[in-house]
């Protein structure tokens, strides 16, 4: 049998191409690299001292990890930037008419809930209507705010607020979360606080609630971006809040590596969460400050019924040094009633009061100190230490100091309305609003928070004047009197701003955060952020 020729040349062109395809292979596998890329996925676990009870924004005023998690679920009508100003929010626009009184609200367009359904007017009368309740059981004042207003819906979109008189403070309200009607149309004001709403709550926020939560069980809430406010997606599928006991639990599990995130760190805590390995810390200035409360009232200490008296307690204080002391550095000196992030600061009218031992022993001079002056304080273990400073500070001037610690709240506001006080050591959140007629105001000394029995009669009528007029430019004329007066009467001191820090595992890599104040200014770039790597394959560079 002859050899075909064909073949023996056909089998040998198709073993010569697999020989030259394998080469090939073999050259182009070894001009390949493997390279470690961000990877989408996993879930930041952002751990946080205590536990929701009402996610619910009209329920949440006196729980703090429900207003955090809350502000991340649920929008107003306004918002606040950061300059303290009222922007839109749900609302597009608003009108305030002639009269003062009337305020007319546009919803934008295009607004949903998390579950798809849009955003109508129907849902701002409902909301806002269940605080005009009787039966409302959140905080009294909102029900007392609402109760005099009436609310209209004019179409779909828009909505009108009728006020018994002018009251520019008001918008401040308008920042509240609304509500879906279409979730809870028939509950009444004493039937939400018992709502199963409120453990899986539905917002038009930049978060929602993932499917299937029972937090009161696992002790952990898992969030999911809306895909509505992060339009380019995120590598982060979910956020989970894990809440703990205490804080030494709290760092214990960030120092393990359990959670990625401690949401606030105290001051007493830095020391020990600057031990952990690949923490990275953002610290800013809280909208908190702590302040001495001098009482004017009658039957008083000589030295703090006299300016002279209340300006030497001022110059026999190191600021700077209870900062360091008490606050292990985190906070800064300040002075006046409004926080420097307010459209109504004046920093040129503020007097800034330096330690100065020699000019406070100069101006006490003449004024009898027989008696110790009653320094009133709750009983916590920052303001022990914070009055014992303050004591030790005023004893090397020569003013003697008697210390009275109430163990609550109520405690301390029971002695505050009694009088029964020399200085009080308080804590301060003030509004975002720069009305201070409910704290400095002549009708505030008997119907009010005027603790203090400032009895001025131009700054009540200045303040008085403030909350009666709308456009921005002529309220600050008013509060610019308020300031100046108050600077000039020294009714009470403010010792430091405080500021809140955030902790973050390296583990979170790519963020880069600006404020924190809020979850939603931590959180701004987090569609940036990743947790998790992967390798491909790529060309080797030459």
């Amino acid at each position: 049998m002859k050899p075909n020729i064909r073949w023996q040349l056909l089998l040998a062109l198709v073993g010569m191409g697999l020989i030259l395809a394998l080469l090939s292979f073999q050259a182009s596998s070894t001009s390949l690299c493997s390279v470690t890329v961000p990877s989408a996925g996993g879930v930041m676990v952002e751990g946080i001292v205590g536990a929701p009870r009402y996610i619910n924004p009209l329920l949440n005023d006196a729980y703090p990890v429900d207003r955090e998690i809350g502000s991340l679920l649920f929008d107003g009508l306004t918002v606040h930037d950061t300059d303290g100003r009222l922007i839109p929010a749900l609302a597009e626009k608003w009108t305030v008419g002639e009269d003062g009184r009337s305020l007319q609200f546009t919803l934008r367009n295009n607004i949903f809930w998390h579950d798809g359904q849009p955003v109508t007017a129907a849902d701002v009368v409902f909301t806002y209507s269940l605080m005009q309740d009787e039966a409302f059981t959140g905080d009294p004042n909102l029900r007392t705010l609402w109760q005099a207003v009436t609310i209209n819906q004019l179409d779909n979109r828009t909505v009108e607020f009728i006020l018994d008189e002018p009251y520019s403070p008001f918008l401040e309200a308008t920042t509240r979360g609304l509500l879906p009607a279409h979730l809870l149309a028939g509950t009444t004001a004493a039937q939400l606080p018992a709502h199963p709403f409120n453990q899986s709550p539905v917002g038009t926020g930049p978060f929602m609630v993932a499917p299937d939560q029972d937090w009161n069980r696992t002790h952990r809430l898992r969030l999911l971006p809306n895909p509505a406010a992060w339009h380019q997606g995120t590598q982060i599928a979910a956020l989970e809040y894990k809440f703990f006991a205490d804080e030494a639990v709290l760092l214990a599990a960030f120092a393990d590596g359990d959670i990625q995130a401690m949401n606030s760190v105290s001051p007493e805590m830095l020391p020990a969460l600057a031990e952990v390995d690949g923490t990275r810390l953002f610290t800013a200035l809280s909208p908190r400050y702590s302040e001495l409360l001098f009482n004017l009232g009658e039957d008083v200490h000589p030295i703090v019924a006299s300016l002279e008296g209340r300006q030497a307690l001022a110059h026999g204080l190191d600021r700077e040094r209870l900062i360091d002391t008490v606050r292990n550095g985190q906070g800064v000196l300040m002075d006046g009633q409004y926080l420097p992030s307010s459209w109504a600061y004046n920093e040129e009218l503020a007097t800034a009061y330096e330690y100065d031992p020699q000019t406070a022993v100069s101006l006490l001079a003449g004024i009898p100190a027989d008696t110790p002056i009653r320094l009133l304080a709750l009983n916590d273990p920052v303001a022990r230490v914070t009055a014992d400073a303050l004591i030790e500070q005023w004893t090397a001037v020569n003013i003697p100091v008697e210390l009275n610690m109430v163990d609550t709240l109520a405690d301390l506001r029971q002695q505050l309305d009694e009088g029964a006080f020399d200085i009080a050591l308080l804590d301060i959140s003030p509004p975002a609003d720069p009305d201070l007629y409910d704290f400095w105001s002549q009708e505030a000394i008997i119907r009010g928070s005027n603790y203090a029995n400032w009895n001025n009669r131009r700054a009540s009528e200045a303040l008085e004047n403030g909350r009666k007029t709308w456009p921005l430019d002529e309220r600050i004329i008013y509060y610019t009197i308020f300031n100046r007066l108050f600077a000039q009467e020294l009714p009470a001191l403010t010792l430091y701003q405080h500021s809140r820090s955030y902790a973050l595992s390296s583990d979170v890599h790519e963020a880069d955060i600006g404020l924190i104040n809020t979850p939603r200014d931590r959180y701004k770039t987090m569609a940036n952020w990743f947790l998790l790597y992967r390798d491909v394959t790529i060309s080797c560079p030459e």
